[in-house]
């Protein structure tokens, strides 16, 4: 008996131990899975087609906020008094207006966004862990805005506004005829630079704007969801919703004076009645004639209008990242 209990025992031997470099499965979510990255293409997509639901559903608000920030002499007495008025006046669809260039004008300003805040991304990565720093992120949400600021939403918001502060429906009414027909007056009249009219509070706006939504975002969904990036998991509809709708909340109340000199600027042209000759000029000026809140006139309908529509955004965005992620992107097996 004693020969044999010291005789190897042919019993299964325990599970290897693993490498000092592998992380445990309970900890793969927190750093990605293993999975590659979703490419900044596809995010482009995903924001592009996030973009057009937001664009038809949310107008009519736009078109609202863009009156009231107009409105010098106090014609519209709030959002319902304004969208009231316009529709009795000028109809149902003038709401709608500017309805062409804003949808384009979402779509590749989302695409653009996505994919560009995903390459700078992968620029500020930890090399050694794969991860983004709370800098990195600010730093490419901020690089992003700016980006799209000045290649999509400044000559796509000019013609927007040109558009909305027009008021009929009469075609022979209406200084410009539609989106093409208002950009090439614009060109014609002003000069190609004046479709960049309002650039450097876009550029602040957006640029602001976009660093706090990134961050914001990827927090809510780790805080309220347990969803980290790269983890496999798809938040449900709903889930992106509440998560988009909180983080695009805190941008319009930071950028207001931002949007409302943007506004007025691009309003103005740059011939004829020039009121105001810059970004710090027309802070001024506002705040001189019509007080501290006139720049934060509009706040209440950017409220209504951003919030929702970076949940409308996000919650078709991240179903369509996710079916990419499931579809396409499998962990790696180290």
């Amino acid at each position: 008996m004693a020969a044999a209990s010291s005789s190897p025992s042919p019993s299964p031997s325990p599970p290897p131990a693993p490498s000092p470099g592998a992380a445990s499965p309970a900890e793969e979510p927190r750093g990605g899975g293993g999975r590659p990255p979703v490419p900044p293409y596809v995010k482009a997509a995903a924001g592009s087609l996030g973009g057009v639901v937001e664009a038809c559903c949310l107008q009519p608000i736009d078109v609202v906020k863009t009156r009231l920030q107009l409105d010098r002499a106090g014609a519209y007495r709030g959002i319902a008094h304004c969208g009231a008025t316009v529709a009795r006046a000028e109809g149902v669809r003038a709401l709608w207006k500017g309805l062409t260039p804003f949808a384009t004008h979402l779509t590749l300003k989302y695409a653009l966004r996505l994919g560009s805040n995903a390459v700078l991304q992968s620029a500020f990565k930890d090399p050694g862990t794969g991860k983004v720093s709370a800098q990195g992120r600010l730093a490419s949400g901020f690089g992003a805005g700016v980006i799209e600021a000045l290649l999509i939403v400044t000559p796509f918001e000019v013609v927007k506004i040109r558009l909305q502060q027009q008021k009929g429906l009469s075609p022979d009414l209406l200084r410009y005829k539609g989106p093409i027909h208002c950009a090439r007056t614009i060109v014609r009249e002003e000069g190609l630079f004046g479709l960049w009219s309002g650039a450097l509070p876009t550029v602040m706006r957006n640029g602001t704007n976009q660093a706090a939504m990134f961050t914001a975002k990827n927090t809510f969904d780790i805080v309220l969801w347990k969803k980290h990036e790269g983890d496999g998991k798809v938040l449900q509809p709903w889930q992106s919703m509440i998560s988009g709708f909180l983080a695009g909340t805190a941008g319009p109340i930071c950028t207001g004076p931002f949007d409302v000199v943007k506004t007025r600027l691009m309003a103005q042209g740059r011939t004829g009645d020039i009121k105001y000759t810059g970004m710090v000029h027309a802070i001024q000026t506002i705040y001189a004639e019509e007080g501290l809140r006139a720049l934060w006139k509009g706040l209440l309908p950017r409220l209504m209008r951003i919030p929702p529509g970076q949940a409308i955004m996000w919650a078709v965005a991240d179903q369509v990242m996710g079916l990419y992620e499931r579809t396409y992107l499998q962990p790696a097996h180290l």
